[in-house]
Protein backbone atom coordinates (compact mmCIF):
# COMPACT_ATOMS: atom_id res chain seq x y z
CA UNK A 1 0.00 0.00 0.00
CA UNK A 2 1.14 3.61 -0.55
CA UNK A 3 3.06 5.34 2.24
CA UNK A 4 2.46 8.73 3.88
CA UNK A 5 4.36 10.60 1.15
CA UNK A 6 1.66 9.89 -1.42
CA UNK A 7 -0.42 12.75 -2.80
CA UNK A 8 -3.91 11.82 -1.62
CA UNK A 9 -6.92 12.54 -3.79
CA UNK A 10 -10.53 11.41 -4.10
CA UNK A 11 -13.07 11.02 -6.89
CA UNK A 12 -16.15 8.94 -7.62
CA UNK A 13 -14.79 6.78 -10.44
CA UNK A 14 -11.23 6.05 -11.51
CA UNK A 15 -11.14 5.01 -15.17
CA UNK A 16 -7.98 3.07 -16.02
CA UNK A 17 -7.15 3.23 -19.71
CA UNK A 18 -7.75 5.85 -22.42
CA UNK A 19 -8.84 3.60 -25.26
CA UNK A 20 -12.35 3.44 -26.78
CA UNK A 21 -13.90 1.93 -23.63
CA UNK A 22 -12.21 4.28 -21.16
CA UNK A 23 -12.69 7.52 -23.08
CA UNK A 24 -16.27 6.71 -24.05
CA UNK A 25 -17.06 5.93 -20.42
CA UNK A 26 -15.34 9.11 -19.21
CA UNK A 27 -17.37 11.26 -21.60
CA UNK A 28 -20.63 9.57 -20.61
CA UNK A 29 -19.87 9.94 -16.90
CA UNK A 30 -19.14 13.63 -17.43
CA UNK A 31 -22.51 14.05 -19.11
CA UNK A 32 -24.15 12.05 -16.30
CA UNK A 33 -22.66 14.32 -13.66
CA UNK A 34 -20.44 11.61 -12.19
CA UNK A 35 -16.89 12.69 -11.31
CA UNK A 36 -14.01 10.65 -12.67
CA UNK A 37 -10.27 10.64 -13.27
CA UNK A 38 -8.77 8.84 -16.29
CA UNK A 39 -5.33 7.23 -15.92
CA UNK A 40 -3.41 6.13 -19.02
CA UNK A 41 0.04 4.54 -18.88
CA UNK A 42 1.06 5.75 -22.36
CA UNK A 43 1.63 9.32 -23.53
CA UNK A 44 -1.05 11.17 -25.45
CA UNK A 45 0.79 10.95 -28.78
CA UNK A 46 0.90 7.16 -28.52
CA UNK A 47 -2.80 6.94 -27.61
CA UNK A 48 -3.89 9.13 -30.51
CA UNK A 49 -1.75 7.30 -33.06
CA UNK A 50 -2.93 3.72 -32.38
CA UNK A 51 -4.37 2.31 -35.60
CA UNK A 52 -6.83 -0.47 -34.95
CA UNK A 53 -10.58 -0.56 -35.50
CA UNK A 54 -12.43 1.55 -38.02
CA UNK A 55 -16.05 0.38 -38.14
CA UNK A 56 -18.68 1.75 -35.80
CA UNK A 57 -21.83 -0.35 -36.02
CA UNK A 58 -25.38 0.98 -35.74
CA UNK A 59 -25.61 0.28 -32.03
CA UNK A 60 -22.27 1.98 -31.38
CA UNK A 61 -23.36 5.07 -33.30
CA UNK A 62 -26.64 5.11 -31.37
CA UNK A 63 -24.74 5.29 -28.07
CA UNK A 64 -23.21 8.63 -29.08
CA UNK A 65 -26.52 9.87 -30.48
CA UNK A 66 -28.45 9.03 -27.33
CA UNK A 67 -25.91 10.84 -25.13
CA UNK A 68 -25.85 13.90 -27.39
CA UNK A 69 -22.29 13.36 -28.61
CA UNK A 70 -22.90 12.45 -32.26
CA UNK A 71 -22.25 15.98 -33.50
CA UNK A 72 -18.80 16.11 -31.91
CA UNK A 73 -17.77 12.50 -32.41
CA UNK A 74 -19.27 11.36 -35.72
CA UNK A 75 -19.41 14.53 -37.84
CA UNK A 76 -18.14 14.00 -41.38
CA UNK A 77 -17.70 10.25 -41.03
CA UNK A 78 -19.10 8.29 -43.99
CA UNK A 79 -21.69 5.58 -43.49
CA UNK A 80 -21.23 1.88 -44.25
CA UNK A 81 -24.29 1.45 -46.45
CA UNK A 82 -22.99 -1.42 -48.59
CA UNK A 83 -20.62 -4.36 -48.33
CA UNK A 84 -18.83 -5.96 -51.26
CA UNK A 85 -18.01 -9.66 -51.05
CA UNK A 86 -15.77 -10.51 -53.98
CA UNK A 87 -15.88 -14.22 -54.79
CA UNK A 88 -13.15 -15.58 -57.08
CA UNK A 89 -12.69 -12.06 -58.41
CA UNK A 90 -16.39 -11.48 -59.12
CA UNK A 91 -17.96 -8.59 -57.16
CA UNK A 92 -21.19 -9.14 -55.25
CA UNK A 93 -22.80 -6.30 -53.36
CA UNK A 94 -24.97 -6.45 -50.27
CA UNK A 95 -27.10 -3.33 -49.80
CA UNK A 96 -26.72 -3.19 -46.04
CA UNK A 97 -28.79 -0.02 -45.66
CA UNK A 98 -31.79 -1.50 -47.51
CA UNK A 99 -31.56 -4.93 -45.88
CA UNK A 100 -31.30 -3.44 -42.38
CA UNK A 101 -33.97 -0.79 -42.74
CA UNK A 102 -31.36 1.95 -42.53
CA UNK A 103 -29.64 0.54 -39.44
CA UNK A 104 -26.11 1.38 -40.56
CA UNK A 105 -23.15 2.72 -38.67
CA UNK A 106 -20.14 4.80 -39.67
CA UNK A 107 -16.58 4.30 -40.86
CA UNK A 108 -14.40 6.07 -38.30
CA UNK A 109 -10.74 5.12 -37.75
CA UNK A 110 -9.96 4.51 -34.10
CA UNK A 111 -7.36 7.28 -33.89
CA UNK A 112 -9.96 9.83 -35.08
CA UNK A 113 -12.51 8.53 -32.58
CA UNK A 114 -9.94 8.70 -29.75
CA UNK A 115 -8.86 12.21 -30.72
CA UNK A 116 -12.43 13.47 -30.76
CA UNK A 117 -13.31 11.78 -27.47
CA UNK A 118 -10.23 13.31 -25.85
CA UNK A 119 -10.99 16.77 -27.21
CA UNK A 120 -14.61 16.62 -26.09
CA UNK A 121 -13.64 15.47 -22.62
CA UNK A 122 -10.79 17.87 -22.03
CA UNK A 123 -12.64 20.82 -23.56
CA UNK A 124 -15.06 20.43 -20.67
CA UNK A 125 -12.18 20.61 -18.20
CA UNK A 126 -12.19 16.89 -17.40
CA UNK A 127 -9.21 15.09 -15.86
CA UNK A 128 -7.12 12.78 -18.09
CA UNK A 129 -3.64 11.88 -16.89
CA UNK A 130 -1.16 10.39 -19.36
CA UNK A 131 2.10 8.56 -18.64
CA UNK A 132 0.70 7.22 -15.36
CA UNK A 133 3.33 4.69 -14.32
CA UNK A 134 2.90 1.64 -12.11
CA UNK A 135 -0.89 1.82 -11.79
CA UNK A 136 -2.02 -0.50 -8.99
CA UNK A 137 -5.46 -1.29 -7.58
CA UNK A 138 -6.10 -1.76 -3.84
CA UNK A 139 -9.06 -2.93 -1.73
CA UNK A 140 -11.25 -3.51 -4.79
CA UNK A 141 -13.63 -5.70 -2.78
CA UNK A 142 -14.05 -3.11 -0.03
CA UNK A 143 -16.24 -0.02 0.25
CA UNK A 144 -13.41 2.43 -0.56
CA UNK A 145 -11.04 1.09 -3.21
CA UNK A 146 -7.88 3.00 -4.06
CA UNK A 147 -5.69 3.37 -7.12
CA UNK A 148 -2.03 4.37 -6.92
CA UNK A 149 0.36 5.48 -9.64
CA UNK A 150 3.40 7.67 -10.27
CA UNK A 151 3.20 10.75 -12.45
CA UNK A 152 5.92 11.68 -15.00
CA UNK A 153 7.84 13.52 -12.28
CA UNK A 154 7.93 10.40 -10.10
CA UNK A 155 5.46 11.63 -7.49
CA UNK A 156 3.24 8.94 -5.96
CA UNK A 157 -0.52 9.51 -6.09
CA UNK A 158 -3.23 7.69 -4.15
CA UNK A 159 -6.80 8.16 -5.36
CA UNK A 160 -9.65 6.96 -3.16
CA UNK A 161 -12.85 6.31 -5.08
CA UNK A 162 -16.22 4.60 -4.98
CA UNK A 163 -15.74 2.58 -8.17
CA UNK A 164 -12.96 1.56 -10.57
CA UNK A 165 -13.50 0.99 -14.29
CA UNK A 166 -10.81 -1.28 -15.70
CA UNK A 167 -10.49 -0.32 -19.37
CA UNK A 168 -6.76 -0.98 -19.77
CA UNK A 169 -6.78 -3.95 -22.10
CA UNK A 170 -5.82 -7.59 -21.92
CA UNK A 171 -2.44 -6.99 -20.27
CA UNK A 172 -3.37 -4.12 -17.97
CA UNK A 173 -3.41 -3.90 -14.19
CA UNK A 174 -7.19 -4.15 -13.84
CA UNK A 175 -7.91 -7.75 -14.75
CA UNK A 176 -4.69 -8.84 -13.06
CA UNK A 177 -6.08 -7.39 -9.81
CA UNK A 178 -8.97 -9.88 -9.78
CA UNK A 179 -8.16 -13.03 -7.78
CA UNK A 180 -7.69 -15.99 -10.11
CA UNK A 181 -10.34 -18.06 -8.32
CA UNK A 182 -12.92 -15.27 -8.79
CA UNK A 183 -12.73 -15.34 -12.59
CA UNK A 184 -13.59 -17.94 -15.21
CA UNK A 185 -11.87 -17.39 -18.54
CA UNK A 186 -12.70 -18.82 -21.95
CA UNK A 187 -10.28 -18.73 -24.88
CA UNK A 188 -10.21 -20.05 -28.42
CA UNK A 189 -7.51 -20.10 -31.09
CA UNK A 190 -9.05 -19.95 -34.56
CA UNK A 191 -5.88 -21.34 -36.16
CA UNK A 192 -5.62 -18.42 -38.59
CA UNK A 193 -3.33 -15.43 -38.84
CA UNK A 194 -4.06 -12.08 -40.43
CA UNK A 195 -1.36 -9.92 -41.90
CA UNK A 196 -2.63 -6.38 -41.38
CA UNK A 197 -1.27 -3.54 -43.49
CA UNK A 198 -1.94 0.18 -43.20
CA UNK A 199 -1.02 2.00 -46.39
CA UNK A 200 -1.41 5.34 -48.12
CA UNK A 201 -3.75 3.97 -50.76
CA UNK A 202 -7.20 5.35 -51.68
CA UNK A 203 -9.95 3.37 -49.91
CA UNK A 204 -12.39 1.13 -51.77
CA UNK A 205 -15.83 2.42 -52.72
CA UNK A 206 -17.36 -0.06 -50.29
CA UNK A 207 -15.87 -2.19 -47.48
CA UNK A 208 -14.52 -5.22 -49.29
CA UNK A 209 -13.94 -8.85 -48.36
CA UNK A 210 -12.44 -11.14 -51.00
CA UNK A 211 -12.77 -14.93 -51.03
CA UNK A 212 -10.73 -17.18 -53.28
CA UNK A 213 -8.56 -20.28 -53.29
CA UNK A 214 -5.53 -18.00 -52.83
CA UNK A 215 -6.69 -17.10 -49.31
CA UNK A 216 -8.84 -14.47 -47.67
CA UNK A 217 -8.16 -10.75 -48.12
CA UNK A 218 -9.98 -7.55 -47.22
CA UNK A 219 -9.73 -3.84 -47.98
CA UNK A 220 -11.26 -1.17 -45.72
CA UNK A 221 -11.14 2.60 -45.50
CA UNK A 222 -9.01 4.25 -42.84
CA UNK A 223 -9.49 7.82 -44.00
CA UNK A 224 -9.87 9.61 -47.35
CA UNK A 225 -6.39 8.59 -48.52
CA UNK A 226 -5.55 5.57 -46.36
CA UNK A 227 -6.54 1.92 -46.37
CA UNK A 228 -6.31 -1.06 -44.07
CA UNK A 229 -5.65 -4.39 -45.79
CA UNK A 230 -5.90 -7.87 -44.34
CA UNK A 231 -4.28 -11.01 -45.71
CA UNK A 232 -4.85 -14.52 -44.39
CA UNK A 233 -1.54 -16.05 -43.31
CA UNK A 234 -0.15 -18.71 -41.02
CA UNK A 235 -0.46 -17.99 -37.28
CA UNK A 236 2.73 -16.51 -35.91
CA UNK A 237 4.02 -15.53 -39.35
CA UNK A 238 7.03 -13.22 -39.33
CA UNK A 239 6.18 -9.82 -40.91
CA UNK A 240 9.83 -9.41 -41.88
CA UNK A 241 9.48 -12.31 -44.32
CA UNK A 242 6.73 -10.49 -46.21
CA UNK A 243 8.47 -7.90 -48.35
CA UNK A 244 6.48 -5.13 -50.02
CA UNK A 245 6.57 -6.77 -53.45
CA UNK A 246 5.11 -9.97 -52.00
CA UNK A 247 2.43 -8.06 -50.11
CA UNK A 248 1.20 -6.11 -53.13
CA UNK A 249 1.35 -9.19 -55.36
CA UNK A 250 -0.78 -11.18 -52.92
CA UNK A 251 -3.24 -8.32 -52.40
CA UNK A 252 -3.79 -7.89 -56.14
CA UNK A 253 -4.17 -11.65 -56.59
CA UNK A 254 -6.59 -12.21 -53.70
CA UNK A 255 -8.61 -9.04 -54.25
CA UNK A 256 -8.88 -9.79 -57.96
CA UNK A 257 -7.59 -6.30 -58.79
CA UNK A 258 -4.54 -6.13 -61.05
CA UNK A 259 -4.73 -2.33 -61.00
CA UNK A 260 -4.56 -1.93 -57.22
CA UNK A 261 -1.98 0.82 -56.70
CA UNK A 262 0.92 0.34 -54.34
CA UNK A 263 1.37 2.97 -51.67
CA UNK A 264 3.59 3.76 -48.73
CA UNK A 265 3.09 1.14 -46.01
CA UNK A 266 2.95 2.91 -42.66
CA UNK A 267 2.25 -0.08 -40.43
CA UNK A 268 2.24 -3.85 -40.72
CA UNK A 269 1.79 -6.60 -38.20
CA UNK A 270 0.50 -10.15 -37.89
CA UNK A 271 -2.54 -10.77 -35.71
CA UNK A 272 -3.25 -14.31 -34.54
CA UNK A 273 -7.02 -14.80 -34.58
CA UNK A 274 -7.82 -15.58 -30.96
CA UNK A 275 -10.88 -14.98 -28.78
CA UNK A 276 -11.08 -14.51 -25.02
CA UNK A 277 -13.87 -13.86 -22.50
CA UNK A 278 -13.64 -13.26 -18.75
CA UNK A 279 -16.67 -14.00 -16.57
CA UNK A 280 -17.78 -12.14 -14.52
CA UNK A 281 -16.83 -8.65 -15.70
CA UNK A 282 -17.04 -7.37 -12.12
CA UNK A 283 -15.24 -8.02 -8.85
CA UNK A 284 -16.31 -5.94 -5.90
CA UNK A 285 -16.01 -2.28 -6.87
CA UNK A 286 -14.01 -3.07 -10.02
CA UNK A 287 -15.82 -3.25 -13.36
CA UNK A 288 -13.97 -4.54 -16.43
CA UNK A 289 -14.79 -3.14 -19.87
CA UNK A 290 -13.53 -3.56 -23.41
CA UNK A 291 -10.41 -5.65 -24.02
CA UNK A 292 -9.83 -6.02 -20.28
CA UNK A 293 -12.87 -8.30 -20.25
CA UNK A 294 -13.00 -9.79 -23.74
CA UNK A 295 -10.98 -10.10 -26.94
CA UNK A 296 -12.66 -10.74 -30.27
CA UNK A 297 -11.05 -11.27 -33.66
CA UNK A 298 -11.11 -8.36 -36.14
CA UNK A 299 -13.54 -10.32 -38.32
CA UNK A 300 -16.89 -8.55 -38.13
CA UNK A 301 -15.45 -5.35 -36.65
CA UNK A 302 -16.92 -5.80 -33.17
CA UNK A 303 -14.00 -5.13 -30.80
CA UNK A 304 -14.39 -1.35 -30.60
CA UNK A 305 -18.17 -1.65 -30.65
CA UNK A 306 -18.23 -4.03 -27.70
CA UNK A 307 -16.00 -1.61 -25.78
CA UNK A 308 -18.41 1.26 -26.47
CA UNK A 309 -21.40 -0.91 -25.53
CA UNK A 310 -19.75 -1.85 -22.21
CA UNK A 311 -19.11 1.83 -21.49
CA UNK A 312 -22.73 2.70 -22.20
CA UNK A 313 -24.09 0.00 -19.89
CA UNK A 314 -21.63 0.92 -17.12
CA UNK A 315 -22.24 4.67 -17.40
CA UNK A 316 -26.00 4.22 -17.06
CA UNK A 317 -25.54 1.88 -14.10
CA UNK A 318 -23.13 4.25 -12.34
CA UNK A 319 -25.43 7.20 -12.91
CA UNK A 320 -28.28 5.33 -11.24
CA UNK A 321 -26.05 4.18 -8.37
CA UNK A 322 -24.55 7.61 -7.67
CA UNK A 323 -27.62 9.80 -8.13
CA UNK A 324 -30.49 7.46 -7.25
CA UNK A 325 -28.73 4.99 -4.90
CA UNK A 326 -29.98 2.26 -7.22
CA UNK A 327 -27.46 -0.58 -7.67
CA UNK A 328 -29.69 -2.69 -9.92
CA UNK A 329 -27.71 -1.80 -13.06
CA UNK A 330 -24.38 -2.47 -11.41
CA UNK A 331 -25.55 -5.85 -10.16
CA UNK A 332 -26.68 -6.77 -13.68
CA UNK A 333 -23.67 -5.20 -15.47
CA UNK A 334 -21.71 -8.38 -16.15
CA UNK A 335 -24.69 -10.46 -17.26
CA UNK A 336 -25.99 -7.65 -19.49
CA UNK A 337 -22.67 -7.15 -21.24
CA UNK A 338 -21.79 -10.83 -21.58
CA UNK A 339 -24.99 -11.57 -23.48
CA UNK A 340 -23.85 -9.15 -26.17
CA UNK A 341 -20.25 -10.39 -25.99
CA UNK A 342 -21.14 -14.04 -26.61
CA UNK A 343 -23.59 -13.13 -29.38
CA UNK A 344 -20.84 -11.23 -31.16
CA UNK A 345 -18.24 -13.93 -30.52
CA UNK A 346 -20.56 -16.37 -32.28
CA UNK A 347 -21.10 -13.93 -35.16
CA UNK A 348 -17.37 -13.35 -35.58
CA UNK A 349 -16.61 -17.07 -35.54
CA UNK A 350 -19.43 -17.83 -38.01
CA UNK A 351 -18.21 -15.13 -40.39
CA UNK A 352 -14.60 -16.27 -40.04
CA UNK A 353 -15.49 -19.84 -40.95
CA UNK A 354 -17.57 -18.82 -43.96
CA UNK A 355 -15.15 -16.33 -45.47
CA UNK A 356 -12.00 -18.39 -44.96
CA UNK A 357 -13.23 -21.93 -45.54
CA UNK A 358 -15.27 -20.97 -48.61
CA UNK A 359 -12.05 -19.94 -50.32
CA UNK A 360 -9.19 -22.06 -49.07
CA UNK A 361 -10.15 -25.75 -49.25
CA UNK A 362 -6.95 -26.80 -47.48
CA UNK A 363 -7.97 -24.90 -44.35
CA UNK A 364 -10.67 -27.30 -43.15
CA UNK A 365 -11.00 -29.91 -45.89
CA UNK A 366 -13.31 -30.33 -48.90
CA UNK A 367 -16.49 -31.09 -46.92
CA UNK A 368 -16.40 -27.92 -44.83
CA UNK A 369 -15.26 -25.97 -47.87
CA UNK A 370 -18.51 -26.94 -49.63
CA UNK A 371 -20.56 -26.13 -46.53
CA UNK A 372 -19.00 -22.67 -46.36
CA UNK A 373 -19.71 -22.11 -50.05
CA UNK A 374 -23.35 -23.03 -49.46
CA UNK A 375 -23.58 -20.50 -46.61
CA UNK A 376 -21.99 -17.86 -48.79
CA UNK A 377 -24.35 -18.51 -51.71
CA UNK A 378 -27.38 -18.19 -49.42
CA UNK A 379 -26.47 -14.55 -48.77
CA UNK A 380 -27.19 -13.81 -52.43
CA UNK A 381 -30.12 -16.17 -53.01
CA UNK A 382 -32.07 -15.75 -49.77
CA UNK A 383 -33.10 -12.31 -48.55
CA UNK A 384 -33.76 -13.81 -45.12
CA UNK A 385 -30.16 -15.03 -44.90
CA UNK A 386 -28.82 -11.66 -46.01
CA UNK A 387 -31.03 -9.87 -43.49
CA UNK A 388 -29.76 -12.13 -40.71
CA UNK A 389 -26.18 -11.18 -41.58
CA UNK A 390 -26.79 -7.42 -41.65
CA UNK A 391 -28.80 -7.63 -38.43
CA UNK A 392 -25.69 -9.02 -36.72
CA UNK A 393 -23.57 -6.37 -38.42
CA UNK A 394 -25.82 -3.66 -36.94
CA UNK A 395 -25.18 -4.82 -33.37
CA UNK A 396 -27.50 -4.30 -30.45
Amino acid sequence: MPNDTAIREATTVVVIGAGPAGLTLANLLRLAGVGCVVLERHGRAHVESRQRAGVLDYHGARVFEEWGLAGEILAGMPGDGSLEIRVDGEPRLLDVAALSGGRTGALIPQQILIGRLLNAHQKAGADVRFAADGVALHDIAGPEPKVTYRDPDGALHEITCAYIAGCDGAHGASRAAVPADALTTYSYDHGIGWFTILADVPPPRHPLMAISSHGFAAHFARGPKASRFYLQCDPGADPAQWGEERLWTQLRLRLGDDDLPAGTITDKTVVDMRSFVADPMRHGRLFLAGDAAHIITPMGGKGMNLAIADADVLARALRAAVHDHDDTGLEAYSETCLKRVWNNQEYSRWLTEMTHEAGDESLAGPFRHRLARARLERLFTSEAAARALVDLMAGG
